[in-house]
């Protein structure tokens, strides 16, 4: 294959990396993983940047958030940038998950076998539903509630998933954040607030679906404005 130049850049100054850089670092990855998987050793820029897709120097500005690699003229290693954006994405580290709430979603997330092959591992099942507590969900025991910090404590769980309603969210983060666990994904309908030192994301499909739909309308109009100028 033809090789391109590797990129050229300075070591990381401990710069935070820009929210979209991060979130196309992810893409990467998965794109280097598959290329591993498949026996890929090494890879042009151009050839990565178009199988994440991206430009090639967005993907060599991304990737010069992590430092420098490679020699030019021979491509990227596959292998060493992935160890790469692991260890900045945090991958190497013992990831520990408590799912609060095991609903249909809960229980989806409980059993989503790609959590352990990215380094997060399911620890603990919490719900408040008499009917749920005590059941097993994807090998593990449910646990009420009320446990809460206890087994949060006894399973060293670091990161949490919020699978509740609206109403019970607010306290049941509090909860979680007064027991020591700092990162924490919301599916729950409604604004969080924690600390500046507690990590939190949202993830709100009804918004996601809510952008969709406008880009889709977008496509719409554009493609009818195509077809009456056409027909002119």
């Amino acid at each position: 294959m033809t090789h391109l130049p590797d990129i050229e850049a300075a070591k990381p100054s401990g710069q935070e990396i820009p929210p979209a850089a991060l979130a196309r670092l992810t893409i990467y990855l998965r794109v280097l993983n598959s290329l591993m998987a498949g026996g890929t050793e090494r890879i042009s820029s151009e050839q990565l940047a178009e199988s994440a897709g991206v430009s090639p120097p967005t993907l060599r500005k991304d990737l010069s958030y992590l430092g420098s690699f490679g020699t030019r003229g021979v491509g990227y290693d596959v292998r060493l940038v992935s160890q790469e954006i692991s260890a900045a994405l945090g991958l190497l580290h013992e990831w520990k998950v408590a799912i609060v709430g095991v609903g249909n979603l809960g229980r989806a997330l409980a059993g989503y076998s790609g959590f352990s092959t990215k380094g997060f591992g399911v620890v603990a099942l919490f719900d408040a539903d008499p009917a749920v507590v005590g059941s097993e969900v994807a090998g593990l025991r449910v646990s009420p509630i009320s446990e809460l910090e206890a087994v949060l404590r006894q399973t060293a769980a670091n990161m949490a998933v919020l699978a509740v309603p609206a109403g019970v969210a607010q306290g049941l983060c509090d909860r979680l954040v007064a027991a020591g666990v700092m990162s924490i994904l919301s599916f729950a309908p409604v604004v969080l607030q924690v600390p500046p030192t507690v990590q939190l994301r949202k993830v709100d499909m009804a918004t996601e679906l809510q952008i969709l739909a406008y880009h889709a309308q977008r496509a719409q109009e554009t493609e009818d404005n195509s077809e009456s100028s056409a027909r002119r």
